[in-house]
């Protein structure tokens, strides 16, 4: 793989998103499957994953050592699980968290700064007008996350109908930074990033990151207009299947907080 490193600074044109232009660095041509077996080992500083023995390391070479046992089992899973080549696409996890070890760890600042603005157009706070059934089931999934915000930190929402902007009480964005700034994890940051995107929310990954949701109920929360409307009108099965792809990616991304957050 190509380092990533090299990959940030060159002259080609550049995704805005810190963590999405990290993640362009390692798209190239499927290498084939060059070990035998995977298996977790201990570093002086967490864990490790090894190739027939060969320590695993980031695209740019360096370490890649984990916090956790459950997030190295899971990481050796993904790399187990390839066939005659090896597929990043099907290796979500691993593109986290070298996401994290080899980019997000040099732009910590501007990465927060990208997780924030989601503070600012929180999909809990846009609400539909009608119909009556969808406007209930908003509610039911929805207020929960805000009201555990309003209690745990004092954070307090405006509201609006349809999609025009809401500006957020100061008060409120300076709460958000505050819980943002908080976290110094790579990975713990590079994770809350793929969260959010994926939700349109930061209340919702911030409740799984200090364990008042679970993963699921977060998910079906992101979505309700989707579910409703497939309640009304039935589920397209290439829909359905972006869905599935980027629930696997939701899912591991969480895995990577809760188990990186110390």
């Amino acid at each position: 793989m190509r380092d990533l490193l090299n990959d940030l600074e060159d002259g080609t044109p550049q995704e805005k998103d810190p963590v999405r232009r990290a993640q362009s660095a390692f798209q190239r041509d499927m290498p084939k499957r060059f070990y035998k077996e995977v298996s977790v080992g201990e570093a002086p500083d967490g864990y490790l994953i090894q190739l027939d023995g060969r320590e695993l390391k980031t695209p740019s070479r360096g370490l890649f050592h984990l916090p956790s046992r459950q997030l190295a089992e899971a990481v050796a899973r993904e790399w187990d699980a390839q066939e005659k080549h090896i597929d990043p696409g099907a290796m979500p996890l691993t593109r986290i968290l070298n996401t994290a070890l080899d980019g997000v760890v040099h732009v910590k600042d501007e990465v927060r700064q990208e997780i924030l603005a989601y503070g600012s157009t929180d999909l809990l706070c846009y609400r539909a007008e009608s119909p009556e059934g969808l406007v209930e089931a908003q509610n039911a999934k929805w207020n929960p996350f805000l009201d555990w915000m309003e209690r745990s930190h004092g954070a307090r929402f405006r509201l609006a109908e349809g999609v025009m902007h809401v500006e957020q009480p100061d008060e409120t964005k300076s709460i958000l930074a505050g819980l943002v700034a908080a976290r110094d994890s790579a990975i713990v940051l590079a994770a809350l990033h793929v969260a959010t995107s994926l939700t349109g929310s930061l209340v919702m990954p911030l409740a799984i990151l200090e364990g008042a949701a679970e993963p699921d109920d977060v998910w079906a929360a992101t979505h309700v207009d989707e579910d409703w409307n497939i309640s009304q009108w039935g589920e397209d099965a290439e829909a359905a299947r972006r869905r599935a792809v980027r629930k696997a990616e939701f899912d591991v991304a969480c895995l990577a907080m809760r188990s990186s957050s110390v």
